[in-house]
């Protein structure tokens, strides 16, 4: 399904990267928190904020809600370019 994207994962979080020619990888889509052990999509719904994918979801928690940020701007610091 992502033939053309390599997978990170750190944790309990993952992200999708494109090759971005000579210039190495750029982020595809958002990182997400890993619901069973796929990346799920952050929902808010009536009974309150999730992490959904497919029939599974999680809840949002502080924690998990931290870990995820925290991943994200690991990985965004990672592929900025050095100058």
């Amino acid at each position: 399904m992502y033939e053309s994207y390599v997978g990170v994962r750190k944790g309990n979080c993952g992200a999708l990267l494109a090759p971005a020619g000579s210039e190495g990888f750029a982020l595809y889509g958002e990182p997400s928190y890993l619901v069973a052990g796929g990346l799920s999509a952050r929902t808010i719904q009536s009974d309150g904020h999730w992490f959904v994918r497919k029939k599974d979801k999680l809840t949002a928690s502080p924690e998990r809600t931290a870990e995820l940020e925290s991943f994200a701007a690991e990985l965004v610091d990672t592929l900025l370019p050095v100058v």
